[in-house]
C-alpha cells in the first residue's frame, strides 16, 4: 500500500521504514503537496501493521515538517518539499587490476613489526583507567601538559635541545602543524620559501591557499641559502638535519646565514626534523633551533619513530606566536586524543622511547648496509649515494640515466614500487637521474631480491 514494503527482519524498525518510504516519495514529488495521507487506521490495515506503528511514523513526519495535521482533518503533505534530483553519473569501468607489488621501496615507512605493541597496549589501557574525569574533558589547544614536559626532556636527551615545556604544543602530526603555521605566518605580499626538491605536502598546503612561493635550490649539502632573497619573505621551510629527499646536512655556515636573514628581515624558519634520530655514523645532528631559537619554529613527529597511525607531533613555538596558535588550533580541532597522549607520556617517561630508538637505529643501520652492498654488487660504480647516512630512505644517482613517470609506471607493472626525485621538484626538470628507495620496512631478503629485480628491469630497458 502506498508503495510501502515492510521488511520484518530488518534492523530498521517498522515505524521508521514507513517514515522513510513516505519521506522519499514526498521529496520525489510522487505524493504532492497538500495531498492527504490515509488515516493511521486505514494505512495500518493495508500494511498489516499495528496502528501504534503507523502513528509513530506519522509523528516522525510531523516532527520533521513533512506533513501538517489539524484535529479532525486528515494529515496532509506540507508545501515546498519536492526536490528535483539529478541522476547519479554512471561509474566508470574499473581499470584492469594491477600486478601485486613484490618489491616495495616506498619511502617514510618504519618497520612496524619491531614496535612493542604489547607494552603500548598496556600503556593505553592504564591511561584509560588512571585518567581523572577532569582529564577526559576538553583540554584546550596546547595539549596534554605532562606530555609537553616529557617531550622537552626527550629533546634534551636526544638532540641536546634546551626547551621549556611551556613552549611545546602538541599537534595531530607534522602536517597539521604546517597547516596552522602557514596561516599564522602568512603576510600579504610575502612569499614562503621552500627547498626544491621538498615534500609535496607543505607545497600543497601553501599553494592551495594561493600564497606565493619562492624556491631554494638544493645541492648535496642541503638548501643553498645564497639563492634566498630575504626581502618579502614570511617564512622559510627547511629540513636541515636530513634534507628531504636528497639527504644532505645543512652546514653551520649556511645555518648561520639563514638565521641572520631571518633576524634582518623578520621572518621565521620552520625547521622540520622528521627523522634525525635515525643516524648511523654518529649522534643526531643538532637542530638550527640550538643555534638561535628566536626566529625558529621546531616541528617534530613520532610517526616514523613509532608508527604512522600515531597522529601525534609537536611544535616548539616562540612566545610571540603562541596566542595566534592557540586561537587557530582551538577553532580547528581543539586537541589530540587524550589516551594516546597519556600513553606516549609514559613511554617517554619510562625511557622506552630511548631504548626503542637505539634498537631501531641498529636494525635500520644493518638494513642500510644490506641495501648498499646489494647496490654495489649489482650496479657497481654506476650508482652514487646522495646525502648523509641517516633516515629510512636513500637518494641514488644513476649516472647517465634519466627517469620519468613512464619508468615508474613500468616498474609498477613489473611489481616494483619506486619513487623519482623529480616528483618532489616543483618544475620536474632537476635530478632526473635520481631515484628514491625506502628500506626501513623491508627485510634483508626483500632488499636483496628487490635490488636484483630493479637491476634486471633497468638492464632490459637499456
Amino acid at each position: 500500500m502506498w508503495g510501502i514494503e515492510l521488511r520484518y527482519k530488518a534492523e530498521v524498525s517498522l515505524a521508521r521504514q514507513i517514515f522513510l518510504s513516505l519521506k522519499q516519495r514526498i521529496l520525489a514529488g510522487e505524493i504532492s503537496q497538500g495531498e492527504a495521507l490515509p488515516s493511521t487506521r486505514e494505512l495500518a490495515k493495508g500494511l498489516g501493521a499495528s496502528r501504534n506503528t503507523v502513528c509513530e511514523a506519522y509523528d516522525m513526519l510531523l516532527t520533521e515538517g513533512f506533513i501538517v495535521s489539524h484535529q479532525g482533518a486528515p494529515s496532509r503533505v506540507a508545501a515546498g518539499l519536492h526536490l528535483t534530483t539529478k541522476k547519479a553519473p554512471v561509474p566508470a569501468a574499473r581499470k584492469q587490476e594491477q600486478a601485486p607489488i613484490l618489491w616495495d621501496f616506498k619511502t617514510g615507512q618504519p618497520d612496524l613489526s619491531q614496535f612493542p605493541r604489547q607494552l603500548w597496549s598496556q600503556l593505553v589501557h592504564a591511561a584509560a583507567n588512571n585518567l581523572t574525569t577532569q582529564q577526559l574533558e576538553y583540554s584546550g589547544p596546547k595539549g596534554y601538559e605532562p606530555l609537553c614536559e616529557e617531550i622537552a626532556h626527550w629533546l634534551l636527551r636526544s638532540r641536546s635541545m634546551e626547551v621549556k615545556s611551556e613552549d611545546v604544543y602538541i599537534t595531530s602530526g607534522a602536517t597539521a602543524a604546517l597547516h596552522l603555521l602557514v596561516d599564522i605566518l602568512n603576510k600579504a605580499g610575502h612569499a614562503f620559501a621552500l627547498e626544491s626538491p621538498s615534500h609535496p605536502g607543505i607545497r600543497t598546503v601553501i599553494a592551495d591557499r594561493g600564497y606565493p612561493l619562492q624556491w631554494l635550490l638544493v645541492d648535496e649539502q642541503g638548501a643553498d641559502i645564497s639563492t634566498l632573497q630575504g626581502k618579502d619573505i614570511c617564512a622559510v621551510y627547511v629540513t636541515p638535519s636530513h634534507q628531504f629527499p636528497l639527504g644532505g646536512i645543512l652546514p653551520a655556515g649556511r645555518r648561520a646565514a639563514l638565521l641572520r636573514l631571518a633576524s634582518e628581515h623578520d621572518f621565521y624558519i620552520i625547521e622540520d626534523d622528521y627523522d634525525s634520530e635515525f643516524r648511523y655514523t654518529g649522534p643526531p645532528v643538532s637542530p638550527i633551533y640550538s643555534m638561535d631559537s628566536s626566529h625558529v619554529i621546531y616541528v617534530g613527529t613520532f610517526s616514523k619513530t613509532l608508527f604512522p597511525a600515531l597522529r601525534i607531533g609537536f611544535v616548539v613555538l616562540p612566545k610571540q606566536l603562541q596566542k595566534s596558535w592557540r586561537h587557530s588550533r582551538n577553532y580547528m580541532d581543539v586537541q589530540n586524543p587524550i589516551l594516546e597522549q597519556a600513553a606516549l607520556t609514559q613511554f617517554l617517561h619510562m625511557r622506552k622511547m630511548d631504548k626503542h630508538v637505539q634498537r631501531m637505529r641498529r636494525i635500520y643501520g644493518e638494513k642500510r648496509k644490506v641495501l648498499l652492498n646489494s647496490l654495489e654488487n649489482t650496479f657497481g660504480a654506476s650508482v652514487q649515494q646522495w646525502g648523509d647516512a641517516s633516515g629510512l630512505h636513500l637518494a641514488l644517482c644513476f649516472q647517465g640515466m634519466e627517469f620519468g613517470k613512464q619508468f615508474v609506471h613500468d616498474c609498477r607493472d613489473a611489481g616494483i614500487r619506486i619513487s623519482l626525485v623529480t616528483q618532489y621538484c616543483p618544475m620536474n626538470d632537476h635530478h632526473k637521474d635520481k631515484l628514491l628507495l625506502g628500506y626501513g620496512h623491508l627485510s634483508h631478503i626483500q632488499i636483496q631480491k628487490g635490488i636484483q629485480a630493479l637491476y634486471e628491469f633497468i638492464a632490459e630497458r637499456a
